[in-house]
């Protein structure tokens, strides 16, 4: 018989959702034993067993997309299944089964980790520990930091916010809402998958071409809603002109990234701050010539080392999209 304490397999109650976002902002992830590490784990050795069992690389990669999502997904649904087993024991049990959805779901969040990174980088920067910022940037972002000026690292972390904001945040989010703690876990591995074999070198550039485009899927519509949320956020912390400037730059400069996805919020980003993000920088050594978006950097530059600080406003914009995407998105949910 169902009772209130009943988990439906593919929705969540939108009090859970909130509880799991409110988790992560709080408390954030823990440093061992996260289910990202074990996803990555299992994509590493499916890996070598389709590279020693197969020859054909662009089948190898399908291969291992279809079965590293298709056993975390049904990993996810057996954990589903088995938690609402336990609320059919008894109230205690429903609590301690809620509980467990709740703490596991939020390890499926990254916004306080993303805030914590940012911060270090952003304090080591403002006391002048100019080495070791480029050490912790390493931790964000691909690029050769080793040369970077202050300025170009403050860059790259608000890249890294803005892009993160789709693919740790609201992506995540997005697909909680849509179809539960299921297709919330389905969407992580695939961005996992794309972080670990996407790459456009001679390694990956067969191997890893199915997960990169099936990211590329997954992430079309978060990046935009990621890109509309921070245009949204710049209006009520810098003002409408401000805002006005963010969805220009949007639309003008979001589709000049190598990614049809990054660059919707890099460009929104970067017309909030006023700024220029984006353009050539060194990957494993080689000069990778990237265009520009946004605008006015050498204007805005002077002013942000003087008198504001860029990378805890682009925090401040993150938090908030974060909080008016979940705010906007449960509204709808429940009006359908």
């Amino acid at each position: 018989m169902e009772t209130y304490w009943n988990m439906k397999f593919l929705y969540v109650e939108s009090w859970i959702i909130s509880s799991v976002f409110l988790i992560d902002i709080i408390f954030g992830d823990p440093k061992r034993f996260h289910p990202v590490i074990w996803i990555g784990n299992l994509i590493d050795r499916i890996e070598k067993f389709f590279r020693k069992k197969l020859s054909n690389e662009k089948l190898s990669g399908v291969l291992l997309f279809l079965t590293v999502t298709g056993i975390v997904f049904l990993s996810a649904s057996i954990f589903i299944h088995l938690l609402d087993k336990l609320t059919g024991i008894s109230d205690l049990f429903s609590v301690i089964a809620y509980l467990l959805l709740i703490f596991t779901g939020s390890l499926f969040i990254a916004l306080r980790g993303l805030i914590n990174e940012a911060r270090r980088i952003n304090n080591l920067l403002i006391t002048g520990n100019l080495k070791s910022a480029r050490q912790s940037l390493c931790a964000l972002v691909g690029r050769d930091a080793e040369t970077l000026t202050a300025w170009k690292i403050k860059t790259a972390v608000i890249e890294s916010l803005a892009e993160n904001l789709s693919d740790a945040v609201i992506a995540p989010l997005f697909y909680f809402i849509v179809g539960g703690f299921p297709f919330l876990v389905l969407y992580k591995t695939v961005n996992t998958l794309d972080s670990m074999v996407g790459y456009k070198n001679n390694k990956y550039i067969k191997f890893g071409w199915f997960s990169a485009k099936m990211d590329d899927l997954f992430n079309y519509i978060p990046a935009r809603i990621s890109g509309l949320m921070i245009v949204l956020s710049s209006l009520f912390l810098l003002g409408f002109s401000t805002a006005k400037n963010s969805f220009r730059i949007m639309l003008r400069d979001g589709k000049k990234h190598p990614s049809p996805n990054s660059g919707i919020p890099e460009a929104a980003m970067a017309g909030a701050l006023k700024i220029k993000l984006g353009g050539p920088n060194y990957y494993g050594g080689v000069l990778v010539e990237k265009p520009y978006i946004g605008e006015n950097s050498d204007i805005v530059e002077s002013r942000i080392d003087i008198n504001f600080n860029v990378i805890e406003t682009t925090i401040n914009i993150i938090i908030l999209s974060s909080f008016l995407f979940l705010f906007i998105a449960l509204i709808i949910r429940s009006l359908l």
